[in-house]
């Protein structure tokens, strides 16, 4: 299924100097400039939109590039130091933008000849030695200060700066993001009650809130036609297989099919008609009522919603749907998962979730199993089954604490093969490292982490430290 393609992130690069070098050493703003264009087209190689500023070397050529990365509405902006620079050229630019602002300091060799090295040569490779200046400015000034600080010709400095990117461009989509909210949180888990007013400030993030009425209307409206149209589109998708060992599974039934699939046309109008870019849901209903068979039928439309890359968390956890949002924006995928269990003797846990899963990022094609029951909540209905695929994972939770912070948790792992249950679930067999299940068990534990979390394919805590310096935002990791 085609995930929905994002702008390219746009970024404002400016390299830095002293005007007074420039008569003193005629040889050294041709190499600066040469530089610069090396590493815009570097930025360029990683998929990004370069808003050139150009060479900023005294105060007034400050003002004009810190306007015009303003006006340009930059995710990012980078700032170079070429040669030693003077600090009070600099702060301005940031000081007129909301976009985070990154310094870069890269020296281009790795050592000097000490015998022959003048001091033109080390008005370009000793550059890089002016970020103290620059960090000191920043923080007298009360503007964050991020660095990366190395060589241009080692890999893990563009590695950096392409997490210091990514952190950049999901915190701006979080700051536009609508997260739709549907019904109510699964009663009695304190864990996951969530201040909405704390989603719009820290991340800058809508909250919609919707009813069940608003699914309703938009069920009643699904064409036959259009009832059919899913159910290709889902057996193409889906394998169905005969039930389980469990005996709460069963065959997917024809009827049931084409109610979940009603129910799925039903939701992508009402991602569509609210601009949602993630959803939170949960209904208990009643008696068997046209609610409650409606929040029941939901599982197979939100796990195809997820996969083109919008979301959907269950239980109305609306914190694990805005992990969900960034491990997608980190094109890591975010499946809707919990701990299952700890396997003492395999040496591994099981991540998992009743409901919706992301299952564009499934090792095979994922299941569709029909289901007697929810355990633990309301209704019968089609519930999908799959394993992430195999390969380095990564888990996010967002959490928070007794002040009411938001509190990120993160762990990287790997995902290994070997049987999942076959209980309609998500469920995915996660390696921690040389952590044993139990002793991670007790790490995440002790984190305070709500229960849920994103499962998410590649490892991303470089991001992830990213983007929590970027919120203001505490984080714990537990594995690298």
């Amino acid at each position: 299924m085609e995930r929905i393609k994002r702008p390219k992130p746009r970024i404002g690069y400016f390299g830095s100097g002293l005007a007074a070098y420039w008569p003193q050493f005629p040889n050294l703003k041709p190499a600066v400039m040469a530089m610069m264009d090396r590493h815009v087209a570097k930025l360029e190689a990683m998929g990004c939109e370069v808003i050139r500023g150009g060479l900023v070397d005294r105060p007034e050529r400050s003002v004009e590039v810190g306007d015009q990365f303003a006006r340009a509405g930059v995710d990012l902006i980078i700032g170079e130091i070429m040669t030693y620079t003077a600090s009070h050229v600099l702060v301005p630019i940031a000081q007129r933008n909301i976009a985070p602002y990154l310094t870069l300091a890269l020296q281009y060799v790795r050592t000097v000849d000490y015998d022959r090295v003048g001091t033109e040569d080390m008005t370009l490779i000793g550059a890089a030695m002016t970020a103290p200046e620059v960090s000191c400015a920043f923080q007298r000034c009360g503007l964050p200060f991020n660095c990366v600080v190395g060589g241009d010709f080692q890999d893990e400095v563009w590695t950096a700066v392409k997490e210091w990117i990514e952190a950049a461009a999901t915190k701006r989509a979080l700051r536009n993001s609508r997260l739709g909210y549907l019904g109510h949180c699964y009663p009695g888990m304190l864990d996951m009650y969530s201040d909405f007013t704390m989603h719009q400030g820290d991340f800058g993030a809508h909250i919609e809130i919707l009813e069940m009425c608003d699914l309703a209307d938009r069920v009643h409206q699904v064409s036959e036609a259009e009832i059919d149209a899913k159910v290709a589109e889902t057996r193409q998708m889906f394998l169905m297989p005969p039930p389980g060992y469990d005996a709460i599974t069963e065959q997917v039934s024809p009827d049931e099919l084409r109610f979940a699939c009603k129910v799925a046309v039903a939701e992508d109008r009402l991602v569509s008609d609210f601009a949602l870019d993630g959803l939170a849901y949960y209904y208990r209903g009643w008696n068997n009522n046209e609610y409650e068979r409606i929040a029941a039928a939901m599982i197979l439309g939100n796990s195809l919603v997820t996969a083109r890359g919008i979301p959907c968390a269950g239980e109305a956890d609306l914190k694990t749907c805005v992990a969900m949002f960034i491990q997608e924006h980190f094109d890591a995928g975010g499946s809707f998962c919990e701990l299952y269990l700890l396997d003492f003797d395999g040496g591994f846990v099981i991540a998992g979730h009743d409901g919706p899963g992301h299952i564009g990022i499934g090792d095979k094609q994922p299941i569709l199993r029909g289901m007697k029951l929810f355990h633990g909540k309301s209704g019968r209905g089609v519930s999908v089954e799959f394993n992430v695929k195999n390969g380095p994972v990564t888990m996010l939770g967002l959490t928070q604490t007794r002040e009411g912070r938001f509190k990120f948790v993160a762990a990287q792992g790997e995902s290994v093969p070997g049987p999942i249950l076959q209980v309609g679930n998500t469920n995915t067999r996660v390696r921690f490292g040389n952590l044993r299940p139990d002793q991670f068990g007790q790490a995440w534990t002790e984190t305070g982490s709500t229960h849920h979390f994103a499962l998410g394919v590649g490892h991303h805590v470089g991001k992830i430290e990213k983007l929590a310096k970027l919120l203001g935002i505490e984080l714990m990791v537990v594995c690298r």
